[in-house]
């Protein structure tokens, strides 16, 4: 078979290709009148990646949920694997600044911030109680909605034991990546949104989210690692 023949077997069907071109093109659209219309055009690579940055969150977060089939299972490991994809979502929301601890008497309720940041991480619903704050931004808090249903898959798919799928969790080398970098890029504390939004390193915790979809669709655990080694 020819290059040109395997790249062609390889092309994803013209569907697919149009679905996403309409949708790139409405979140492209969406940018440039936020540009113009409150923003004004980014005087700086890095303006144009806070914009363009939310979308890959969310549309690598849409590719692994419509690409991933989970594998059918029931009874008490449909359920570990249930309880390990909601305690990892649970980490990740606190190393990544969706969930804070509370700050106190300086609380001020719930919130909608809408128009005044980037499309993507807006509209986000704020909460800032005395024991809790909840910073639901949406493309981290889909970004980690998509890496629990993959984690979800990756326990469910080991065979064997419920013994077998927690340490296929805790020998999968990618399910600890974005809690590193959520702890490596967050406020902590009682740090507000604002403070959130404007501190952390968003291209780490973007080139981490990117590898940890790609590393958890592959599924290599340690062993996978060592027989690579020269």
């Amino acid at each position: 078979m020819s290059t040109l023949a395997a790249v062609r077997d390889r092309r994803p069907p013209t569907r697919t290709l149009v679905y996403w071109a309409a949708i790139l093109n409405a979140q492209l659209l969406v940018v440039i009148l936020y540009s113009l219309l409150v923003s004004g055009p980014p005087a700086s690579l890095r303006g144009i990646f806070i914009l363009v940055m939310p979308w890959v969150w969310l549309d690598v977060s849409w590719w692994a949920y419509r690409n991933t089939s989970l594998p059918r299972v029931t009874g008490r490991k449909r359920l570990v694997a249930g309880a390990l994809a909601v305690g990892y979502f649970l980490v990740l929301a606190f190393a990544g600044g969706v969930l804070l601890p509370g700050i106190g008497e300086r609380a001020t309720g719930l919130r909608l911030v809408t128009y005044q940041i980037p499309p993507g991480f807006a509209p986000a619903l704020l909460y800032s109680g005395e024991r809790l704050v909840v910073n639901l931004i949406p493309y981290k808090t889909v970004g980690y909605l998509a890496l629990a249903w993959l984690v979800y898959g990756t326990v469910a798919d080991v065979s064997g034991s419920v013994g077998a799928g927690l340490l296929g969790l805790f020998s999968c080398v990618s399910c600890v990546l974005p809690v590193i970098a959520g702890v490596l890029t967050t406020v902590t504390g009682s740090a507000g949104f604002a403070a959130t939004i404007g501190q952390q390193s968003y291209f780490l915790s973007t080139s981490v989210f990117l590898a940890t979809v790609l590393l958890l669709r592959w599924r290599p655990t340690m062993a996978d690692l060592s027989r690579l080694r020269p």
